[in-house]
């Protein structure tokens, strides 16, 4: 359930990013919807930047990424030590 909900917002943050290449994007009701949720937790990587060129994304996917595999980790291990 927790890695779905990690992929779901993965998605979400890939969907917004994409969202500069359209003008206006930002401003529809999935924009602003995506905007309350995605930037707080993008906000946090606003240090990776070359230029004007935002990595915030990318550093965000690769932590969720990180924590997924962990969640999955440990979800594995709960799972091994309770059927012995």
């Amino acid at each position: 359930m927790i890695n779905q909900l990690i992929s779901v917002y993965m998605l979400a943050i890939v969907v917004y990013a994409l969202m500069s290449w359209f003008p206006n994007a930002y401003g529809t009701a999935i924009g602003r919807f995506l905007a309350r949720i995605v930037e707080p937790f993008e906000r946090l990587f606003n240090f990776a930047t070359i230029g004007m060129i935002s990595l915030a994304p990318l550093v965000a996917l690769a932590v969720l990424t990180f924590v997924q595999y962990g969640v999955t980790y440990v979800g594995n291990l709960l799972i091994t030590m309770s059927s012995q």
